[in-house]
């Protein structure tokens, strides 16, 4: 008989899939903001990637030189660092996710904590779930009443747990 349902840790989902992914949630992170960077400059250089990501320079060396073994970037010790076509398509994949966890907790009215919970949600969300966000997002901007109605009903559920 087969299980409907089996649970895991947090941990332990990540370890179902480790095989199937290619990069760790730190690699997508450089990956991510290295595009974010060449989507306006043409190349970025270590001290940047390092003070984007509140890292030492030491720390992102070591990432970048993972990424290049990969062949997701073209790098030389103490140059500059560019994407390869491959590392392109990956991190416009890596920032339109991020983009889309962002959107969607904006819709639930997150702040305080939105770019740490988009951060921890990202690397580990499925692939049918980020579409069915970017799909609720895509209806609740071409539905504004609807989110209007969204925003009464929660500040309503607020009142009544004080």
């Amino acid at each position: 008989m087969k299980k409907e349902r089996e649970f895991h840790t947090v941990r332990g989902y990540q370890m179902l899939h480790a095989e199937e992914k290619l990069l760790t949630s730190s690699m997508e992170d450089y990956l991510e903001m290295i595009y974010r960077i060449c989507l306006a400059e043409e190349y970025v250089r270590i001290n940047q990637l390092a003070e984007k990501l509140n890292v030492r320079p030491s720390s992102a060396t070591k990432v970048v030189q993972k990424l290049k073994a990969l062949q997701l970037i073209h790098y030389q010790r103490y140059g500059i660092i560019q994407l390869t076509e491959e590392g392109a398509v990956i991190g416009a994949f890596l920032l339109k996710r991020h983009q889309i966890i962002e959107q969607f907790l904006r819709n639930l009215g997150i702040e305080n904590t939105l770019l740490k919970d988009t951060e921890m949600i990202e690397h580990d969300v499925s692939l049918a779930t980020l579409e069915n966000m970017r799909i609720m997002n895509e209806f609740l901007y071409h539905n504004p009443d609807v989110m209007e109605r969204y925003e009464i009903f929660k500040e309503r559920a607020n009142m009544d747990m004080e």
